[in-house]
């Protein structure tokens, strides 16, 4: 198996294409770029280190929502929320 260097992932919204491009992207040719920009934190203890089906449809949201911050158009396609889905149905 090729050893790989630590990626950081970049999801960048396309709107004349109306689709996603998916980028993994060497973190060292990426700081340069990063320094300076909007950083979120998300803490893995505070999801007891659980990277779930949950995590992964939160962390989905988030990115789809900032996403549409800066793409305002996209949010016609938008119906997700940042709630757990156990929060949603009331369970």
């Amino acid at each position: 198996m090729a050893k790989h260097p630590p990626y950081s992932v970049v999801l960048t919204y396309i709107e004349d294409r109306q689709k996603f491009a998916v980028q993994a992207i060497d973190r060292a040719r990426l700081a340069p770029v990063m320094a300076g920009t909007l950083k979120a934190p998300i803490l893995l203890d505070e999801h007891n280190f659980s990277l779930d089906d949950a995590f992964a449809r939160r962390l989905g949201a988030a990115m789809l929502s900032l996403i549409a911050l800066g793409q305002p158009d996209i949010k016609q396609y938008l119906s997700v929320t940042q709630r757990p889905i156990d929060e949603l149905s009331g369970q």
